[in-house]
C-alpha cells in the first residue's frame, strides 16, 4: 500500500515563498529537487515567520 505523508504547506504557499526567495523559475524548470538545501531551509524559515505573524495578528 502506498502511504505518503500529506504536506503541511500548500503548493500555492510554497510557490509564493519560492517567488519571494527568487527560486520559483528554477522550480518551474527543474522541479523542487533542484532547490538547494540552503534555499529549502530559507523557505521553511519564511513559512514559520508568516505563521508567527498570523498568530500574533489573530
Amino acid at each position: 500500500m502506498d502511504r505518503r505523508r500529506k504536506g503541511l504547506m500548500s503548493e500555492r504557499l510554497k510557490y509564493e515563498l519560492a517567488e519571494e526567495l527568487g527560486v520559483a523559475d528554477l522550480v518551474r524548470r527543474e522541479g523542487w529537487g533542484s532547490v538547494s538545501s540552503r534555499d529549502c531551509g530559507n523557505l521553511v524559515r519564511l513559512a514559520i515567520e508568516r505563521a508567527e505573524r498570523a498568530m500574533i495578528q489573530g
